[in-house]
C-alpha cells in the first residue's frame, strides 16, 4: 500500500505543481483537464472549468508522489486554503479497497461512492468523522 499528498488548487494546479517538480527534483506526469471528461446528464462545464485540471502528479524520487488537481463550484468540496489536501491511498487489492473505503467512511461523509471510474481505476473519495479528507484509488494494473 502506498499513501500520497493530494492537493486541491483553484486553477493553479499546473503551476503549482510544476514549481514543486522543479524544487524537489521530480518529474510531472501527464496533464488531464476536466474537458476530457465524458458527458454527464445534468452537468455542463464552462470553457473555463474545462481547461481546468482533473488530475496531475509529480513522481518524486523513491516512489513518492505529489498529486493534484483544480476546483471548481459543484464539482467536489468547496475549495478552501487549508482544507485542500487529502491523503490518497494505494491499495494493494479491490478488496482491500472496500475494506479501508468501508472502514474510513463510517460516521464520515462519503464524497464519491467507491466505483470504477472512466480512467480505469476503483476510486472512491470521503471525509472521515474526524474531519480528514481522503481518496481511495485500487487500480488493477499497478495493484
Amino acid at each position: 500500500m502506498r499513501l500520497h499528498a493530494y492537493l486541491n488548487f483553484d486553477g493553479t494546479a499546473e503551476e503549482a505543481l510544476a514549481f514543486y517538480a522543479d524544487v524537489l527534483g521530480g518529474q510531472m506526469t501527464e496533464v488531464h483537464r476536466f474537458a476530457s471528461m465524458p458527458p454527464m446528464d445534468g452537468f455542463e462545464l464552462s470553457p473555463e472549468q474545462g481547461n481546468r485540471v482533473m488530475h496531475v502528479g509529480v513522481e518524486l524520487p523513491h516512489g513518492q508522489m505529489i498529486m493534484a488537481s483544480d476546483t471548481f463550484p459543484g464539482m467536489g468540496p468547496q475549495h478552501a486554503v487549508g482544507n485542500n489536501v487529502s491523503i490518497s491511498i494505494h491499495p494493494t487489492s479491490r478488496m482491500d479497497a472496500d475494506r479501508i473505503f468501508g472502514a474510513l467512511s463510517e460516521g464520515g461523509v462519503v464524497t464519491m461512492p467507491l466505483a470504477d471510474q472512466f480512467w480505469g481505476d476503483y476510486f472512491g473519495s470521503l471525509t472521515d468523522r474526524f474531519g480528514i479528507n481522503w481518496m481511495v484509488n485500487y487500480n488493477e494494473v499497478q495493484g
